[in-house]
Formats: structure tokens, sequence, C-alpha cells
């Protein structure tokens, strides 16, 4: 096990892509799960705290310590079996996620999770229950782990298969893998209705595979995932089409959701898309100075449709839509090739590297919002967004998997001034997503960041709940403290 004790040998560890900061006194690199059971043991017995890093690449803190040690899984990074005719994968949780895609791509699979920074670990991702822009047909990360190996904080470990271990109403009862007996109840809250990943999942009759799943490593150590995978289509239709009135984009997605929709009538079905995604003009003027070939005065839909037959038809079909809300054809970029889908996911992806860059220099954090709200509400939640910040006169832009109702609307403060009254700003907007019955958080999570709006969307006394929860797999409460809510919940 690779041990730094030298605070100039680990700083990397000590934040994320938010610019959040952290401390701690050493960080830990174990190779093996039992090298991470000896260490967690020993924490335990110590009672040292721990905080287990990804690979940074997070917005909200979660990985950043507050003192303790930390534990990164960089290094159990092993693909351990891909089985083909079942179509899973066995994994640990160290590997990057654009790896393990690229290496099941290669053998004609198909892994449909894809958040935005492909540079995660997996077990981050599950983790944190990401999704990403294929999410609109696919869903999140929940979806495809059909198998956890969980060390907790004890030291104890626990496989679970999807299935095998299910709630009864609201409560559990199960061994480790020692024999140890858990038996609790889970919290009785109501989830949003959208896509969401704030707070634990918790449900009448639930898996307890979907209690880890989304938990940000609150209770328990993800070491080995199996994920199941689907097969592959290669031909794909993926698309840039510009639009000069948000209107019109606005319909042009109501139509494409409409259309792919499990009820849509049968004469729709050649419009079936898998990702739908939206930037308004201030993201493409951002945009502009690395892609001037971005038309002036535009706003964008991105959209992708796997293609197994119909090819023809189907094209013709899209370009009719795009036709009738008046996008514009001739300027639409459209990739014909791997290469050129690729070109499109780093344009889809630079907008958020470029906002998170544009912080970093000012010495801020990054102030974004990750809130999703019915259908019916986001076109008017999407206006009141924009005249709230345009009233503020902060800089801002707006991209985000609108196919799902999901907003990030990032403000781009210039200075300490500024960040205060984005802050007021991003926490009016989550006071009106969860009024309209959406969530604070769709896909990167509560961490340590957003702990106030988890306390905004769910009230004092759910928070206490899941903090109760916390300790019956963490009663020495040593394992990510901070994560969700604050500590104090947990005495």
């Amino acid at each position: 096990m690779i041990v730094k004790t030298n605070p100039d040998e680990f700083q990397n560890y000590l934040s994320d892509a938010s610019n959040y900061q952290g401390t701690a006194e050493a960080v830990y690199l174990p190779e093996s799960e039992r090298e991470l059971i000896e260490l967690i043991k020993k924490c335990h017995t110590g009672k040292t705290r721990i905080t287990v890093s990804g690979n940074g690449t997070g917005l909200t803190g979660a990985r950043v310590p507050e003192g303790g040690v930390v534990i990164s899984l960089e290094k159990m990074n092993r693909i351990m079996e891909c089985h083909e005719s079942e179509q899973y994968l066995r994994v640990q949780p160290g590997v990057i996620l654009k790896e393990l895609q690229d290496y099941v791509e290669e053998k004609k699979l198909f892994y449909p999770p894809d958040p935005t920074e492909r540079n995660c670990f997996i077990g981050a991702t599950a983790a944190t229950n990401s999704s990403g822009a294929r999410g609109f047909k696919y869903g999140p990360t929940r979806n495809y782990v059909i198998g956890l190996r969980v060390v907790l904080p004890s030291g104890e470990t626990l496989g679970i298969e999807r299935g095998e271990i299910m709630a009864s109403g609201f409560t559990f009862s199960f061994s480790t893998d020692q024999g140890t007996k858990y038996e609790f109840s889970i919290p009785r809250f109501e989830m949003p209705d959208t896509k969401n990943a704030s707070g634990y999942y918790c449900r009448a009759d639930m898996d307890l595979i979907d209690l880890f799943i989304g938990s940000e490593g609150t209770l328990g150590i993800i070491t080995e995932l199996k994920l199941q995978l689907l097969p592959a289509i290669e031909n794909i239709l993926s698309c840039v089409v510009f639009f000069y009135d948000e209107e019109d984009a606005m319909n042009f997605m109501n139509d494409v959701r409409a259309a792919t929709a499990s009820d849509a009538p049968v004469q729709k079905k050649n419009i079936a898309a898998r990702g739908l995604e939206f930037f308004n003009k201030s993201a493409l003027d951002f945009l502009r100075p690395d892609y001037p070939s971005i038309p002036p005065n535009a706003c964008a839909v991105w959209l992708e449709q796997e293609l197994p037959d119909r090819e023809d038809e189907i094209t013709a079909a899209w370009l009719q839509l795009i036709l009738k809300h008046h996008g514009d054809a001739d300027t639409a970029w459209l990739a014909v090739n791997d290469r050129d889908r690729e070109k499109f996911k780093d344009f889809r992806h630079a907008i958020s590297w470029k906002v998170n860059d544009y912080v970093a220099r000012r010495g801020l954090r990054k102030v974004g919002t990750d809130v999703a709200v019915p259908l019916e509400s986001l076109r008017p939640f999407y206006q009141w967004m924009i005249d709230l910040v345009e009233k503020s006169r902060l800089q801002y832009v707006v991209y985000g998997h609108f196919g799902n109702c999901h907003v990030h609307l990032n403000m781009l403060p210039e200075d300490q001034n500024d960040f205060m009254k984005a802050k007021n700003i991003y926490a009016e907007i989550c006071r009106e997503a969860i009024r309209r019955k959406g969530t604070v958080s769709a896909e990167h999570g509560i961490g340590k960041m957003k702990r106030d709006y988890l306390m905004m969307m769910y009230g004092e006394q759910v928070i206490r709940e899941m903090a109760g929860l916390k300790i019956v797999f963490d009663p020495g409460r040593i394992l990510n403290i901070g994560n969700l809510f604050e500590e104090k919940y947990l005495r």
C-alpha cells in the first residue's frame, strides 16, 4: 500500500473540480480489498476519520477531506471479468469510465451511463448515481448496477446481487459476509418524480443495492461492481441544430419528447432520441472563441438517436421536425462517423470545463445549478431563472439535459461580491425548484457544498432520519463525515 504523509505530495487530493478545498493528515492508496479492510479496521479502532477520494471530477466537495485521512482507490483499477454472452462486466472501483466504455465497445457491447466528465472512477459514478446525456433514454447508473461488494466502516464486507436482499415495506433484515446481523428501518419520505440524486434512495420494498447507490460513500466503500451491458448499436445519428429563437428550440424539444415517449403513436416512432440537450445563446457565445463556426445570435439543441435500420426514413423525419420548428438545417453540424461524434462529445463537454476554468482562475468556487423540475414546469421555471439572474447583471450560461427537464445555469462571478450574489440567487433557484416539486440535485449529488439545499428540500426531520440510517452502518462516525448532512446530525 502506498502511503503519503508529506502534504506536498498530496495537495491534489484536497480539492475537486468545484475548487472546494480541504485538509488531511495522510493519503492511503490500497491495492486490494484485503489492504483496504486492514486499513478500515485500523481507522475504526482508532476512530480516525476517512474520506474516500474519487478522481477529482466532482462538483460538490464530496471527495474533499475535512481532516482525518484520505483513501484513494485509484490502484484498485482492474477489469476483472467481461461475460460477453450474458452481457455483464465485473470491475474494481478505480477503473476510469472512459477506459471501461472503450473496452466494452471493442467487444461490440455498450455501457449506457455517460457523465460529462468521463475521467471519473466507475465506483464514484455508482456512489453518486451519475447519469449524463444518454440518461434521456437509458436512465442513471442505478439501472445498470446488478452487483456490488462493499466494505462497511467496521471492516466487514457485504456482497449484494440485485434482487437478493429486499426490504419488507420499509424494513431491512440481512447479515454481512461475516455473519453480523443488521435489522433497521429506512426513512419514509416522498422523493421527487424527476431525475434525482439528492440524499438516500428510500422506497417501500426496495432492493438493498439501491441504498448504497447514490449514498455518496457514507454507508460503505464499494470495492467491486457488476455492471449490466447492452448490445452495441454502431450506427448513430448525432446532430447539433441551431435555432434563432428559444421558443422554436423549446417547441422542437417538446415534440422530440412526445415522439420518443413509450406511449407515442406508432406513426411517430421514427423519432426516438437517446440524448436531447440545450445550449442557450450565452453558452454558445462563451464557446464561440473555440468553435468559430457557431452562427451568431443562436441557441442550439444537440440530439442523438440510434439507427439500427431505416436510416433514410429516420433522418428524413428528423429533418422534417427541424424545419417545422425553424431550425437552421444549413448550419447544422452532422456527425457521419465515430471521429465526428467524438468531436461533438468534446463540444458538449467543453462548456463544463470552460466554466470550471473561468471560476478557478478567479479563485472562486463554481456556482452552477443541478436542478430538475417536472415537465409542465420546465418552460416557466426556465424563464423565471433567466429573469432572476439577468436582474442581477451577473454573466451566466445555460446548458443541460433538457430532455430530462434538468437545467445547468452557471453564473460567472468576477469577484467575491459577485460570488456572494450568485450564491443567493442559487438558493432562490433551489427553493423554486422544490416549490415546483423538483430536486436540488439531479445528477451531481449533495456532497458538502449542497447540504443546506438538501435540508431545504426535505426538512430537518428527514435529515435526522437519514443521519440515523448512516449511524446504523457507521456507529463510529468515521466514514465521509460531512457528506449529505452536517456532522451535528450524527450526535
